[in-house]
């Protein structure tokens, strides 16, 4: 039988990143007070991490809730009247897409990218921002769930924030993040953004590396 695969996220070590053997992992970590690191059964579970806190994945197993049941009780059920959102990027910066469905039965609503180079947050933005006009555009009172508090913020500001320069391999790229600000200072909505709870819900259900 063959060996399982795995994949080992170091958010915090000597050489933060994703790992593909444990040798290279134990390498980044060796000697680092607190190293933070742990390992996931696929790449897109690992990018999806990586791009995440550790808080949210250490000592928990895929669908496991960390919450007491009083905490889950409070928290309730997702509004299912909703769209999700979510972004992928195989590095920091990387190739990007993103992509929106209907909460409650994962049907794809909209799809952009691959981008040849990119951020998960640039991701994040533009797929809020693409919600956004997609709902207002079919007169929808349905909410927006993102597992982005950054991208929220960066809407609410109505500024894309990244770090990230514009070259002539992101061009395209940067001229989306010009129209979807251009978009946010131009239209009011009344559309909720709000916080998927992951630890609760599990992943999002817009998420790229869902099985």
């Amino acid at each position: 039988m063959a060996k399982k695969e795995k994949f080992y996220v170091v958010w915090k070590g000597k050489r933060p990143g994703i790992y593909n053997t444990w040798e290279d992992c134990k390498s980044a970590i060796s000697g680092y007070k607190g190293a933070e690191y742990k390992s996931f059964s696929s790449f897109p579970l690992a990018k999806k991490a990586y791009n995440g806190n550790y808080e949210d994945f250490k000592g928990k197993k895929k669908g496991e809730s960390t919450l007491s049941p009083e905490q889950l009780l409070k928290i309730g059920q997702p509004n299912y009247h909703s769209i999700a959102v979510d972004a992928a990027s195989s590095g920091n910066p990387g190739v990007m897409e993103y992509q929106g469905v209907d909460t409650k039965t994962s049907k794809k609503l909209f799809r952009q990218g691959p981008f040849p180079e990119g951020t998960n947050n640039i991701g994040e933005f533009l797929a809020i921002v693409h919600g956004l006009a997609f709902l207002k555009e079919r007169k929808s009172d349905r909410i927006i769930y993102t597992d982005s508090r950054t991208a929220m913020s960066w809407v609410r500001k109505k500024n894309c924030n990244t770090k990230l320069k514009e070259t002539a391999k992101n061009k395209a790229l940067f001229e989306l993040i010009r129209r979807a600000v251009d978009w946010l200072k131009k239209n009011q909505y009344n559309t909720p953004i709000v916080k998927w709870e992951t630890k609760a819900w599990g992943e999002i259900p817009a998420d790229f590396g869902r099985k």
